[in-house]
């Protein structure tokens, strides 16, 4: 294996799992948030309760997502260091931003969110938490313009071979960076409202299964006295999570629709050969392909077919018409040959590859695949959202194990369709690491090959010690953020309020403690 595979293994390996929870702290934290102002102007119980519960679950992937996303920057330097000089002065005023006024502030007023629960005024409390969150918003904002700069260059000058920044202006208002930041919003509100439907879901379940609620003679819930945490207001919570957590996530899904849509526009425009391979368009034409059959891993189109296609829709994604024909990439291969060349250049930089002829288009099977993946999972999550309102609509759920655990396990669908969403938007930029311009918008001229982007006295030895240690490391991050979220989950309410805990109640437990009652430690909602 060369050293730029591995180190796009490395990368591709860190960053999905660090995305992983990237959309639900930032989804759930809206979330709760939300959950205090309730409280706030209301005072009642069970919005305290949701607030401490789903605010102990976005605390501890908030953590993991810290320890995990610190090593993407260091990457930068490790094993792409040549992609870091080309774009070190764009990147230098975002990544600023984003560490030294989003994310110091946004860890501040977290840690005063988690040490001033009864001890700063409730306002101030919960301005924190808002303060806190809308951090990371400006946060995700601030990596986008980063990365839609890598997609559409904009605001630089070429000067000795390098792009300098002239005008911030446009960088920070790029318009790729407009379109994929409220698609990438409505993708983290996708995540946490099927978070909080798969979990509500299985404790309302829970209290059907032991006994505590039943069904009236009208068909609806009659909830039980239970002790302890297990009491009508924990039904409430669970209730009133289940059908927020449905009703966001449909929204979340027409949003990410609207937004797709805008998205799909522009990168016909700007990177026209990533849209005809997420539609294996081997030929220019008007309808999308639901289902091609050929060998996409061919890398060419000689012997692709679509069995099922829609006619006028590619250009309706396109050009907002139906009659547009849109070039596939039978045409687009020898645009991109003249304007770009067949061959890398005979250049050390390139190492191995110097000289190799170019490969324009991505990976058809990652590309045609993960753009309906995409779709696909986030069409599934708004259709089960819709279907557990109507269900919800009893005030409980049914007694069924296996809808129990369909619940729970749809909660990974729209996590699905966001990992799908960012592979497909990286692998289709491909062999581009900075993609040229043929939209007029941009710059034009502007563009690197992700080949002459690795650091070139890292060796594959070295490479591949560190991608087996980081996808170790992470691994086992992953184990303890997964015990840890079943461990509070199954706790309950209890697990983020032990004063809630009753000794002679086994469910309400307060978590690994076994219940610890709280005794003014300031870090027990923490733990």
């Amino acid at each position: 294996m060369e050293a730029l595979e591995i180190a796009r293994w490395q990368f591709g390996i860190t960053t999905v799992y660090h995305f992983i929870m990237v959309p639900l702290t930032i989804g759930l934290g809206l979330l709760v948030a939300v959950m205090q102002t309730l409280w706030y102007r209301t005072g009642q119980d069970h919005y305290l309760r949701m607030t401490k519960f789903w605010g102990k679950l976005f605390l501890i992937n908030f953590i993991v997502g810290v320890a995990t996303g610190l090593v993407q920057e260091f990457q930068f330097g490790m094993a792409w260091s040549e992609y870091s000089r080309f774009v070190g002065d764009v990147f230098g005023a975002p990544l600023a931003m984003e560490a030294l006024l989003a994310f110091f502030v946004e860890s501040t007023f977290l840690g005063l969110w988690i040490f001033g629960w009864g001890r700063l005024p409730r306002l101030i409390h919960l301005l924190s938490l808002w303060t806190a969150v809308l951090a990371s918003v400006f946060s995700a904002y601030f990596i986008l313009v980063a990365n839609s700069w890598m997609q559409h260059p904009v605001g630089v000058e070429m000067v000795d071979g390098r792009p300098v920044m002239v005008d911030a202006w446009a960088v920070f208002t790029n318009n790729t960076a407009l379109v994929a930041f409220p698609h990438t919003l409505f993708g983290c509100l996708a995540v946490a409202g099927a978070f909080l439907l798969g979990i509500s879901w299985y404790h309302l379940w829970k209290r059907r299964h032991d006994g505590l609620d039943t069904l009236g003679p009208d068909g609806k819930v009659v909830v039980g006295a239970g002790g302890g945490a297990r009491d009508a207001a924990d039904h409430t919570v669970w209730l009133r999570s289940a059908r927020a957590g449905a009703l966001v996530a449909m929204i979340a899904f027409a949003g990410t629709g609207i937004t797709g849509d805008l998205q799909g526009k522009l990168m016909f425009d700007q990177q026209p050969m990533k849209m005809a391979a997420a539609e294996a368009a081997c030929h220019d034409g008007t309808g999308f392909s639901i289902l091609s059959v050929g060998n996409l891993g061919a890398q060419s189109c000689d012997d692709i077919t679509a069995v099922i296609e829609v006619p006028g829709v590619l250009s309706f994604l396109a050009n907002g018409d139906f009659t547009t024909e849109v070039k596939g990439v039978n045409t687009l291969l020898p645009e991109y040959q003249e304007k770009y060349g067949t061959h890398l250049p005979d250049d050390p930089m390139y190492g191995e590859l110097a000289g190799s002829e170019i490969d324009y288009l991505p990976v058809m099977e990652v590309t045609y695949w993960g753009f309906r993946i995409m779709i696909g999972f986030g069409a599934i999550a708004a259709a089960a959202s819709a279907a557990a309102l109507w269900v919800l609509r009893r005030g409980t759920v049914p007694e069924s194990r296996w809808l129990m655990r369909l619940a729970v396990f749809g909660i990974l669908a729209p996590f699905g369709a966001n990992i799908a969403g960012w592979v497909f938007t990286e692998m289709g930029r491909q062999p581009f690491v900075v993609a040229p311009n043929p939209d007029p918008t941009g710059v034009d001229g502007v563009f690197m090959f992700t080949a002459a982007a690795v650091s070139p006295g890292v060796s594959v030895p070295e490479l591949i010690t560190s991608l087996v240690l980081l996808t170790l490391v992470y691994a086992a991050l992953l184990v303890v953020e997964v015990k840890l979220l079943f461990t509070y989950v199954r706790g309950g309410t209890a697990s983020a309020m032990p004063e809630l805990a009753h000794s002679d109640d086994p469910d309400a437990t307060g978590g690994p403690d076994g219940g610890r009652k709280d005794d003014g430690d300031v870090l027990a909602f923490a733990y």
